[in-house]
C-alpha cells in the first residue's frame, strides 16, 4: 500500500471507528434514561441512588471517553498522553463491570440497578465486550508506563469510600455484596477482591497498549 493509499485507509477507519463509538456513547445514554423513566414510572427516583451504582457511572465515563476521542479523531487531533489514560481507564472499570456482573450479580438474579433487560444487556455484557474490542483492534493508543498504573484505581477507590459511608450513614447499598447486613469482615473480603481485580485488569490493559492494534486510524495526512 502506498502512503497515500494508507492516508485514505486511515481516513476513513477514522470515520468508521469515531461513528461506531458516537453510537456506543449514545446507546449508553439511552439505555440510563429509559433505566431512569423506568425506575421513576415505579417509585420515587432518586438521582444519587440511581447514578450510585458502579455500572451505571462506568458507562457515562466510557461514553464520555468515545465522544471526547471520537471528536479528537474526526477533527484529526493528535494523540495525546491523556487521551489514551482517559481511553485506558475508561476500558478496565467497563470489564470490571462485566466481570462483576457475571461473577457476583447474574448467578443471584440481580439487575446490577438496570431492570429494563434490553438496557441491563447492553451496559453489563455489550459494552465491555465492544471496549475490549476497541482497545485491542484500533491504535489511538500508546504505550502505557507500568508506572501509571495505580492511577487506574483512584475513582473506584473513591466510589467504595462513598458507598461505604452512604451504607453507614442512610443505609443504601447499590449491591448486595456491598450490604452492610452481611458485617464489615465479609464486606472487606468483597472489597479488597475489586480492587485486587481492578489493579489485575488494569496490568492487562496497560500490557496489551503494547501490542499491535489492526485498524489504524492515525496515519498522517
Amino acid at each position: 500500500m502506498s502512503k497515500d493509499e494508507g492516508v485514505v485507509a486511515a481516513g476513513n477507519s477514522r470515520r468508521v471507528v469515531a461513528a461506531i463509538r458516537l453510537l456506543v456513547a449514545a446507546a449508553i445514554v439511552v439505555a440510563v434514561i429509559v433505566t431512569a423513566l423506568d425506575v421513576a414510572s415505579r417509585t420515587r427516583l432518586n438521582v444519587f441512588n440511581l447514578f450510585g451504582y458502579f455500572t451505571i457511572q462506568s458507562n457515562l465515563i466510557l461514553g464520555v471517553t468515545y465522544v471526547i476521542v471520537s471528536v479528537g479523531l474526526l477533527r484529526r487531533r493528535p494523540i495525546t498522553p491523556a487521551s489514551v489514560m482517559l481511553r485506558a481507564c475508561a476500558t478496565g472499570y467497563i470489564i470490571i463491570v462485566g466481570i462483576v456482573y457475571a461473577v457476583l450479580l447474574a448467578p443471584l438474579g440481580a439487575a446490577g440497578g438496570v431492570p429494563v433487560p434490553w438496557a441491563n444487556v447492553l451496559l453489563h455484557i455489550i459494552a465491555p465486550l465492544y471496549a475490549v474490542i476497541d482497545w485491542l483492534t484500533v491504535d489511538d493508543r500508546r504505550r502505557l508506563a507500568a508506572s501509571r498504573l495505580p492511577v487506574i484505581l483512584i475513582y473506584p477507590a473513591l466510589w467504595l469510600v462513598v458507598i461505604l459511608i452512604r451504607g453507614a450513614t442512610d443505609g443504601w447499598f447499590p449491591y448486595p455484596f456491598l450490604d452492610p447486613a452481611i458485617g464489615y469482615g465479609a464486606m472487606s473480603v468483597y472489597i479488597v477482591g475489586i480492587l485486587v481485580a481492578m489493579l489485575a485488569v488494569g496490568a492487562i490493559v496497560f500490557a496489551t497498549s503494547r501490542l499491535p492494534a489492526s485498524i489504524s486510524v492515525t496515519t498522517s495526512g
